[in-house]
Protein backbone atom coordinates (compact mmCIF):
# COMPACT_ATOMS: atom_id res chain seq x y z
CA UNK A 1 0.00 0.00 0.00
CA UNK A 2 1.16 3.69 -0.43
CA UNK A 3 1.58 5.69 2.37
CA UNK A 4 3.32 9.49 3.95
CA UNK A 5 6.38 7.81 5.39
CA UNK A 6 9.14 9.99 8.10
CA UNK A 7 12.25 8.68 7.26
CA UNK A 8 15.70 10.00 8.21
CA UNK A 9 18.51 8.57 5.94
CA UNK A 10 21.82 9.43 7.64
CA UNK A 11 22.37 11.26 11.26
CA UNK A 12 23.49 15.32 10.55
CA UNK A 13 20.35 15.19 7.86
CA UNK A 14 16.82 16.25 9.07
CA UNK A 15 14.16 13.73 8.72
CA UNK A 16 11.93 14.00 5.52
CA UNK A 17 8.37 13.03 4.76
CA UNK A 18 8.25 10.88 1.49
CA UNK A 19 5.36 8.78 -0.34
CA UNK A 20 6.34 5.04 -1.00
CA UNK A 21 5.07 1.61 -0.65
CA UNK A 22 5.00 -0.21 2.51
CA UNK A 23 3.16 -3.06 3.79
CA UNK A 24 -0.44 -4.01 3.99
CA UNK A 25 -1.52 -4.12 7.96
CA UNK A 26 -1.62 -6.85 9.97
CA UNK A 27 -5.34 -6.87 11.88
CA UNK A 28 -5.08 -8.12 15.60
CA UNK A 29 -8.05 -9.61 17.19
CA UNK A 30 -9.37 -6.64 18.68
CA UNK A 31 -8.35 -4.31 15.80
CA UNK A 32 -10.59 -3.07 12.61
CA UNK A 33 -8.95 -2.66 9.16
CA UNK A 34 -9.70 1.02 8.28
CA UNK A 35 -9.52 2.82 4.70
CA UNK A 36 -8.66 6.70 6.00
CA UNK A 37 -10.71 8.89 3.87
CA UNK A 38 -10.03 11.73 5.93
CA UNK A 39 -6.66 12.88 8.30
CA UNK A 40 -6.22 15.77 10.18
CA UNK A 41 -1.98 16.86 11.60
CA UNK A 42 -1.05 17.46 14.99
CA UNK A 43 1.82 18.79 16.88
CA UNK A 44 2.41 15.12 17.68
CA UNK A 45 3.22 14.92 14.21
CA UNK A 46 6.32 17.01 13.81
CA UNK A 47 7.39 15.35 16.80
CA UNK A 48 7.67 11.70 15.81
CA UNK A 49 8.96 12.69 13.10
CA UNK A 50 11.90 15.28 14.29
CA UNK A 51 12.77 11.88 16.46
CA UNK A 52 12.78 9.36 13.68
CA UNK A 53 16.29 7.85 14.11
CA UNK A 54 18.65 7.09 10.61
CA UNK A 55 18.59 4.00 9.50
CA UNK A 56 15.34 2.52 11.39
CA UNK A 57 12.12 1.76 9.27
CA UNK A 58 10.07 4.60 7.87
CA UNK A 59 7.29 6.07 10.15
CA UNK A 60 3.91 6.02 9.17
CA UNK A 61 2.74 9.43 10.93
CA UNK A 62 -1.31 10.67 11.50
CA UNK A 63 -3.36 10.41 14.71
CA UNK A 64 -6.90 11.79 13.49
CA UNK A 65 -9.28 9.94 10.90
CA UNK A 66 -12.20 9.13 9.66
CA UNK A 67 -12.35 6.09 7.70
CA UNK A 68 -14.25 3.15 6.41
CA UNK A 69 -14.62 -0.07 8.41
CA UNK A 70 -13.20 -2.68 5.44
CA UNK A 71 -12.97 -5.59 7.64
CA UNK A 72 -12.97 -6.78 11.96
CA UNK A 73 -10.51 -8.76 13.99
CA UNK A 74 -12.25 -12.37 16.04
CA UNK A 75 -12.57 -10.44 18.95
CA UNK A 76 -14.14 -7.21 17.24
CA UNK A 77 -17.72 -6.08 19.11
CA UNK A 78 -20.07 -3.40 17.65
CA UNK A 79 -18.52 -2.71 14.36
CA UNK A 80 -18.76 -4.27 10.75
CA UNK A 81 -17.05 -3.83 7.35
CA UNK A 82 -18.80 -0.82 5.94
CA UNK A 83 -19.12 1.52 9.43
CA UNK A 84 -18.07 4.78 8.95
CA UNK A 85 -15.59 5.19 12.36
CA UNK A 86 -13.33 7.73 13.77
CA UNK A 87 -10.32 7.65 16.09
CA UNK A 88 -7.18 9.21 17.01
CA UNK A 89 -5.06 6.03 17.10
CA UNK A 90 -2.17 4.76 19.34
CA UNK A 91 1.01 6.11 18.75
CA UNK A 92 3.07 2.95 19.07
CA UNK A 93 0.92 1.85 15.96
CA UNK A 94 1.38 2.80 12.21
CA UNK A 95 -1.06 5.96 11.76
CA UNK A 96 -3.78 7.00 9.50
CA UNK A 97 -1.27 8.68 6.40
CA UNK A 98 -1.58 5.41 4.98
CA UNK A 99 -4.12 3.68 2.14
CA UNK A 100 -4.90 1.57 4.89
CA UNK A 101 -4.65 0.99 8.81
CA UNK A 102 -4.99 -0.98 11.55
CA UNK A 103 -6.66 0.42 14.50
CA UNK A 104 -8.02 -0.59 18.08
CA UNK A 105 -11.55 -1.14 18.27
CA UNK A 106 -11.61 -0.41 21.55
CA UNK A 107 -10.13 3.45 21.05
CA UNK A 108 -12.67 3.78 17.95
CA UNK A 109 -16.09 4.90 17.70
CA UNK A 110 -18.72 5.75 14.61
CA UNK A 111 -18.20 9.06 12.96
CA UNK A 112 -20.58 11.49 13.35
CA UNK A 113 -23.53 11.18 10.50
CA UNK A 114 -24.61 14.73 10.05
CA UNK A 115 -21.34 16.28 9.23
CA UNK A 116 -18.87 15.44 6.37
CA UNK A 117 -15.57 13.25 7.00
CA UNK A 118 -13.23 16.36 6.19
CA UNK A 119 -14.89 17.65 9.02
CA UNK A 120 -15.03 15.19 11.65
CA UNK A 121 -11.41 14.58 11.25
CA UNK A 122 -10.62 17.94 12.44
CA UNK A 123 -11.71 16.19 16.09
CA UNK A 124 -10.89 13.09 17.73
CA UNK A 125 -7.34 13.56 19.45
CA UNK A 126 -8.61 17.26 20.59
CA UNK A 127 -11.71 16.43 22.18
CA UNK A 128 -10.31 13.22 23.58
CA UNK A 129 -7.62 15.44 25.36
CA UNK A 130 -10.19 18.11 26.22
CA UNK A 131 -12.14 15.72 27.91
CA UNK A 132 -9.39 13.75 29.92
CA UNK A 133 -8.15 16.50 30.85
CA UNK A 134 -11.32 18.62 32.08
CA UNK A 135 -13.45 15.50 33.09
CA UNK A 136 -10.89 12.98 33.85
CA UNK A 137 -7.74 14.61 35.57
CA UNK A 138 -9.54 18.02 36.79
CA UNK A 139 -13.18 16.02 37.86
CA UNK A 140 -15.06 18.69 36.65
CA UNK A 141 -18.86 17.57 37.24
CA UNK A 142 -21.06 17.43 34.30
CA UNK A 143 -24.05 18.85 34.25
CA UNK A 144 -25.91 21.92 34.54
CA UNK A 145 -26.10 21.65 38.01
CA UNK A 146 -22.34 20.90 38.48
CA UNK A 147 -20.02 23.29 40.50
CA UNK A 148 -20.09 27.14 37.92
CA UNK A 149 -16.65 26.94 38.84
CA UNK A 150 -13.84 29.05 36.31
CA UNK A 151 -11.91 27.39 33.68
CA UNK A 152 -9.27 29.40 32.17
CA UNK A 153 -7.39 28.02 28.97
CA UNK A 154 -4.11 29.30 27.88
CA UNK A 155 -3.94 28.89 24.09
CA UNK A 156 -7.76 28.62 23.19
CA UNK A 157 -6.95 29.51 19.67
CA UNK A 158 -5.12 25.59 18.72
CA UNK A 159 -6.95 22.38 18.15
CA UNK A 160 -7.09 21.45 21.52
CA UNK A 161 -8.14 24.33 23.37
CA UNK A 162 -10.77 24.94 20.21
CA UNK A 163 -12.00 21.53 21.38
CA UNK A 164 -11.45 22.19 24.90
CA UNK A 165 -13.83 25.54 24.74
CA UNK A 166 -16.67 22.96 23.26
CA UNK A 167 -16.44 20.58 25.89
CA UNK A 168 -16.69 22.97 28.72
CA UNK A 169 -20.16 24.41 27.17
CA UNK A 170 -21.45 21.58 26.06
CA UNK A 171 -20.99 19.50 29.34
CA UNK A 172 -19.91 21.64 32.63
CA UNK A 173 -21.45 24.88 34.11
CA UNK A 174 -17.96 26.41 34.16
CA UNK A 175 -16.98 29.98 33.17
CA UNK A 176 -14.79 29.61 30.18
CA UNK A 177 -11.80 31.99 29.96
CA UNK A 178 -9.59 31.91 27.15
CA UNK A 179 -6.24 33.82 26.51
CA UNK A 180 -5.76 35.44 22.82
CA UNK A 181 -3.88 38.28 21.18
CA UNK A 182 -4.49 38.14 17.81
CA UNK A 183 -7.62 40.05 16.43
CA UNK A 184 -8.23 36.35 14.37
CA UNK A 185 -8.10 34.16 17.24
CA UNK A 186 -10.05 36.12 19.55
CA UNK A 187 -12.91 36.36 17.04
CA UNK A 188 -12.15 32.42 16.62
CA UNK A 189 -12.64 31.53 20.14
CA UNK A 190 -15.74 33.64 20.94
CA UNK A 191 -17.14 31.86 18.14
CA UNK A 192 -16.95 28.27 19.52
CA UNK A 193 -17.88 29.78 22.95
CA UNK A 194 -15.72 31.07 25.12
CA UNK A 195 -17.26 33.83 27.93
CA UNK A 196 -14.24 35.82 28.01
CA UNK A 197 -10.94 36.36 26.51
CA UNK A 198 -7.77 38.09 27.55
CA UNK A 199 -4.97 38.93 26.29
CA UNK A 200 -2.09 36.98 27.18
CA UNK A 201 0.57 39.79 27.00
CA UNK A 202 -1.19 42.22 29.19
CA UNK A 203 -1.80 41.60 33.35
CA UNK A 204 -3.78 38.78 33.93
CA UNK A 205 -4.68 39.54 37.46
CA UNK A 206 -6.17 43.01 35.60
CA UNK A 207 -7.80 41.76 33.26
CA UNK A 208 -9.36 39.05 34.97
CA UNK A 209 -10.63 41.66 37.81
CA UNK A 210 -12.31 43.78 35.03
CA UNK A 211 -14.40 40.84 34.20
CA UNK A 212 -15.82 40.41 37.72
CA UNK A 213 -13.00 37.48 38.51
CA UNK A 214 -10.53 37.45 41.12
CA UNK A 215 -8.62 33.49 40.86
CA UNK A 216 -9.41 30.70 38.44
CA UNK A 217 -10.40 27.51 39.42
CA UNK A 218 -8.87 25.11 37.07
CA UNK A 219 -6.03 26.50 34.29
CA UNK A 220 -5.58 24.37 31.09
CA UNK A 221 -1.59 25.08 29.96
CA UNK A 222 -1.66 23.96 26.31
CA UNK A 223 1.31 26.34 25.26
CA UNK A 224 4.17 27.54 26.18
CA UNK A 225 3.66 26.51 30.18
CA UNK A 226 7.56 27.76 31.36
CA UNK A 227 6.36 31.37 29.67
CA UNK A 228 2.86 31.49 31.29
CA UNK A 229 3.76 30.12 34.74
CA UNK A 230 4.21 32.63 37.04
CA UNK A 231 0.94 34.36 35.52
CA UNK A 232 -0.90 31.47 36.08
CA UNK A 233 0.62 30.59 40.08
CA UNK A 234 -1.02 34.38 40.27
CA UNK A 235 -4.43 34.16 39.31
CA UNK A 236 -5.30 30.69 40.40
CA UNK A 237 -7.38 29.83 43.43
CA UNK A 238 -5.86 28.08 46.56
CA UNK A 239 -6.18 24.02 45.75
CA UNK A 240 -6.89 24.89 42.36
CA UNK A 241 -6.10 22.77 39.53
CA UNK A 242 -3.66 23.43 37.22
CA UNK A 243 -3.20 20.92 33.70
CA UNK A 244 -0.74 20.91 30.77
CA UNK A 245 -0.44 18.91 27.73
CA UNK A 246 3.05 20.52 26.64
CA UNK A 247 6.48 19.65 26.85
CA UNK A 248 8.30 22.59 28.45
CA UNK A 249 12.32 21.97 29.01
CA UNK A 250 11.90 23.12 32.52
CA UNK A 251 8.97 23.69 34.70
CA UNK A 252 9.40 24.74 38.22
CA UNK A 253 6.13 23.85 40.23
CA UNK A 254 7.07 24.94 43.63
CA UNK A 255 5.08 28.41 42.45
CA UNK A 256 2.30 26.57 43.18
CA UNK A 257 3.14 25.01 46.90
CA UNK A 258 1.79 28.32 49.00
CA UNK A 259 -1.32 27.48 47.28
CA UNK A 260 -1.53 23.35 47.53
CA UNK A 261 -2.09 22.86 43.54
CA UNK A 262 -2.75 20.04 41.93
CA UNK A 263 -0.66 19.55 38.72
CA UNK A 264 -1.94 17.02 35.92
CA UNK A 265 -0.46 16.02 32.88
CA UNK A 266 -2.44 14.77 30.14
CA UNK A 267 -1.15 12.83 27.15
CA UNK A 268 -3.60 11.46 25.38
CA UNK A 269 -1.81 8.31 24.13
CA UNK A 270 -1.11 7.27 27.98
CA UNK A 271 -3.93 4.83 27.96
CA UNK A 272 -2.39 3.25 24.67
CA UNK A 273 1.11 3.35 25.99
CA UNK A 274 0.12 1.39 29.21
CA UNK A 275 -3.32 -0.70 28.34
CA UNK A 276 -5.49 -0.87 31.12
CA UNK A 277 -8.88 -1.39 32.11
CA UNK A 278 -9.83 2.31 31.14
CA UNK A 279 -8.35 1.47 27.36
CA UNK A 280 -12.35 1.06 25.47
CA UNK A 281 -12.86 4.62 27.86
CA UNK A 282 -11.93 6.35 24.52
CA UNK A 283 -14.07 4.87 22.40
CA UNK A 284 -16.69 5.41 24.57
CA UNK A 285 -15.87 9.19 24.85
CA UNK A 286 -15.79 9.17 21.18
CA UNK A 287 -18.94 7.80 20.97
CA UNK A 288 -20.47 10.45 23.48
CA UNK A 289 -18.78 13.25 21.42
CA UNK A 290 -20.55 12.18 18.30
CA UNK A 291 -23.46 12.53 19.41
CA UNK A 292 -22.94 15.57 20.62
CA UNK A 293 -21.75 17.11 17.11
CA UNK A 294 -25.05 15.28 15.39
CA UNK A 295 -27.17 17.10 18.06
CA UNK A 296 -24.94 20.39 16.88
CA UNK A 297 -23.64 21.26 20.54
CA UNK A 298 -20.26 20.45 19.39
CA UNK A 299 -18.78 21.99 15.50
CA UNK A 300 -15.69 21.05 13.44
CA UNK A 301 -12.76 22.81 14.23
CA UNK A 302 -11.46 22.58 10.66
CA UNK A 303 -10.14 25.98 9.04
CA UNK A 304 -10.07 26.65 5.00
CA UNK A 305 -10.38 24.22 2.74
CA UNK A 306 -9.43 20.44 2.89
CA UNK A 307 -5.97 20.02 1.01
CA UNK A 308 -5.41 16.47 -0.58
CA UNK A 309 -3.09 14.85 1.75
CA UNK A 310 0.51 14.57 -0.01
CA UNK A 311 4.66 15.29 1.55
CA UNK A 312 4.50 18.68 0.85
CA UNK A 313 1.41 19.72 1.90
CA UNK A 314 1.93 17.50 5.26
CA UNK A 315 5.02 19.18 5.46
CA UNK A 316 3.37 22.79 4.99
CA UNK A 317 0.88 21.90 7.75
CA UNK A 318 4.08 20.49 10.38
CA UNK A 319 5.96 23.80 9.90
CA UNK A 320 2.74 25.83 11.36
CA UNK A 321 2.43 23.52 13.83
CA UNK A 322 6.01 23.56 14.78
CA UNK A 323 6.00 27.58 14.99
CA UNK A 324 2.78 27.61 16.91
CA UNK A 325 0.77 29.92 14.41
CA UNK A 326 -1.65 27.42 13.90
CA UNK A 327 -5.71 27.92 14.70
CA UNK A 328 -8.24 25.23 14.70
CA UNK A 329 -7.08 22.43 12.24
CA UNK A 330 -5.65 21.58 8.85
CA UNK A 331 -7.48 18.67 7.37
CA UNK A 332 -6.41 16.80 4.24
CA UNK A 333 -8.74 14.23 1.74
CA UNK A 334 -7.50 10.87 0.80
CA UNK A 335 -5.14 11.31 -2.14
CA UNK A 336 -6.94 10.51 -5.51
CA UNK A 337 -4.53 8.40 -6.64
CA UNK A 338 -4.70 6.01 -3.68
CA UNK A 339 -7.15 3.06 -3.93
Amino acid sequence: MKAIVSIRHSSGTAAELIEQEVPDPVIKPHDLLVRPLATASNPVDYKVKDSTEPGLAPRILGWDAVGEVLGCGIAVIGFRPGDLVWYAGDINRPGAYAELQAVDSRIAARAPSRIDPIDAASLPLTVLTAWELLIERFRVQQGAQGSPGTLLIIGGAGGVGSALIQIARALTNVKVIVTASRPESVDWVSKLGAHHVINFARSWPEQLSAIGVRQVDYIASLTASDEHLLSAAQVIKPFGSYGLIDDPKSLDISVFKRKSVSIHWELMFTKTLFEGEDLSSQGQILHRVSELVDLGQIRSTRLGSGLELSASSLQQSLDSHQRGSSRGKQVFSRPKHWR
